[in-house]
């Protein structure tokens, strides 16, 4: 069961790990509200998902930890992974759809992984990443929907309420949702007053759909410029939690995210993906409702 203590030993454990990223005022970027930016595009890995796979992995049993892990990512798990098992001494694995971003795959091998390239989608990848757990019994470590990774995440949001205190609204890029999870079970534990949102792509709104239908809702098809988002599937954790502890959920369109990425580039001197600026671009595109407000958007890779 996750909880604030199980979130607190998180960041005790990940203290020299991952890095405590910035959070950094954005008045260019919005003339509506006071804007900041916690810079997760500035991780070890260069996201945020080095956090909850460490986590994941540094909680195996030795027994565990001698058979190895195994993950499937479209690039920002894998690495998180690699990087986790290799400081760790594990042997590890990692499939990726065969389209996945050459840097990201040359990141994941250069930081000790052995890639399965899988022909594809992500959905192809996680399918023989499953079978190939199946095989080897190593740990599979799922890239949102555990625990243990979502307390890992939920580091986040712990650093966010050191940072600034006064926060009126914090607005997390949601994929399979375990982000938002850590980050809004660890704000509402600690400030039920701050608003969280949630913001998915318009071509992959998965948990959109999941909340607004009341179920787990699996679409037929994704199509986003910002991969690292494009989930069809939450999973029930992630589900629920985002059902209890989120404010609200929205999407922005790949137009809407470009613009965003552009003005990270050209304002803020800042290179993010496209699942790290959807919420930039909820805040820009008056998706929420943050006027007059303190507000911090996760860049999350």
């Amino acid at each position: 069961m996750l909880t604030l203590d199980k979130i607190y030993h998180a960041a005790f454990v990940l203290k020299d790990v991952a890095r405590k990223t910035d959070l950094i005022e954005a008045p260019k970027l919005s003339k509506d509200c006071q804007l900041y930016l916690k810079t997760e595009n500035l991780q070890a890995t260069g996201s945020f998902k080095v956090r909850g796979a460490y986590y994941k992995i540094s909680q195996l049993s030795e027994e565990e930890s001698a058979k190895g892990v195994i993950a499937c990512s479209a690039g920002n798990h894998a690495q998180g992974v690699a990087l986790a098992a290799t400081r760790r001494g594990i042997k590890s694995i990692v499939c990726m759809p065969d389209g996945a971003p050459i840097m990201k795959v040359e990141n994941t091998k250069n930081l000790g992984a052995e890639v399965c390239l899988v022909p594809g989608t992500y959905d192809d990848a996680h399918d023989k990443a499953v079978e190939l757990q199946e095989e080897t019994g190593m740990t599979f470590i799922h890239p949102y929907d555990d625990e243990q990774v979502i307390a890992g995440q939920g580091t986040i949001g712990l650093e966010i309420l050191d940072q600034m205190a006064d926060v009126d609204a914090v607005i997390v890029p949601i994929g399979g949702g375990g982000l938002i999870s850590g980050v809004a079970f660890a704000i509402k534990q600690l400030n039920p007053n701050i608003k969280v949102y949630g913001v998915q792509a318009s071509g992959a709104p998965s948990m959109y759909e999941s909340i607004h239908n009341d179920k787990i809702t699996c679409l037929d098809s994704v199509s986003t410029i910002a991969d690292g988002i494009a989930v069809k599937e939450p999973g029930p954790h992630t589900f629920e939690y985002v059902k209890k502890y989120g404010d609200d959920i929205v999407t922005v369109t790949d137009d809407e995210i470009s613009a965003a990425i552009l003005a990270l580039i050209e304002k803020q001197k800042l290179i993010a993906e496209g699942a790290g600026a959807a919420s930039v671009a909820a805040a820009m595109f008056h998706k929420v409702p943050v006027e007059g407000k303190k507000v911090v958007c996760l860049v999350s890779g």
